[in-house]
């Protein structure tokens, strides 16, 4: 590992499980000073901050929720820091089926999604510094039209346009805004939202074999790796973007 991140503090939204887990351990594994994560539960939190060790902070927080938010931002004002990245990664993934989609299931969605993606930045943004950065994560649905999966497929679009916009209204500060977007990816979303059992889990993963030029499913790390190349020096002249990883699969 290099020491990209020597001395910086940065914020994973969702941080205490997946693509957001593996950001934090891989931004200390870079030297981090601080890296603030928040999750809903407390106890997930709680045993994600144990193994990111001491220079994690865990702070329970619902991004939909724009009190947290404000708590999540008073914590970090507590500690005197100031941020040179933001992770805006929180988010779910549920199955819906146009006929009987529920306001409630397309309020749940949009709001942690997209409320929770737009008021994080906008909470946090008096603390980030003079080029700094943000990335938020995306997903290749955003550019797809995943069978029922239209509320998630348009949250992400959503996503994806917030990062043109901010990398515009943020240019005087000179901070870049880029949307990482995964594919096939292998975290807990796939059982705790989107209900998969271990059988289609497999199926998913032999799917995977025929329709991903690479032939297999990402695992967290392999996101969080071009995540953090994004938000460092060495893409310093790249904003505005969408960089998708995923093995080929929205590419052909």
């Amino acid at each position: 590992m290099s020491n990209r991140f020597i001395n910086q503090v940065a914020v994973v939204t969702g941080g205490s499980t997946g693509i957001g887990f593996a950001i934090a351990q891989a931004l200390l594994a870079e030297g981090a000073k601080r890296v603030y994560i928040t999750g809903r539960t407390a106890k997930t939190l709680d045993e994600a901050t144990t193994t990111l060790g001491p220079l994690a902070v865990g702070v329970v927080s619902d991004v939909a929720n724009l009190n947290d938010l404000q708590k999540l931002k008073s914590e970090i004002d507590k500690r005197g820091d100031q941020l040179d990245v933001v992770f805006a990664n929180a988010g779910i993934a549920e199955n819906n089926h146009l006929g009987d989609t529920t306001e409630m299931e397309f309020s749940k969605t949009f709001d942690i999604n997209v409320k929770g993606m737009f008021f994080t930045v906008q909470t946090l943004l008096p603390l980030l510094k003079q080029g700094s950065s943000v990335v938020l994560t995306g997903s290749i649905v955003a550019n797809k039209g995943m069978e029922n999966l239209s509320l998630y497929n348009a949250s992400k679009a959503a996503v994806r346009s917030f990062a043109r916009s901010w990398a515009n209204d943020l240019k005087a500060r000179k901070i870049r805004v880029n949307t990482i977007s995964p594919g096939l990816t292998e975290t807990p979303i796939m059982k705790n939202g989107l209900k998969m059992d271990d059988a289609q889990l497999a199926a998913l993963h032999e799917h995977a074999k025929g329709v991903v030029p690479l032939g297999y499913v990402a695992q967290p790390n392999e996101i969080a790796s071009a995540a953090l190349f994004l938000a460092s020096a060495d893409a310093a002249y790249i904003n505005g973007i969408e960089l998708d990883v995923d093995g080929g699969l929205a590419q052909i």
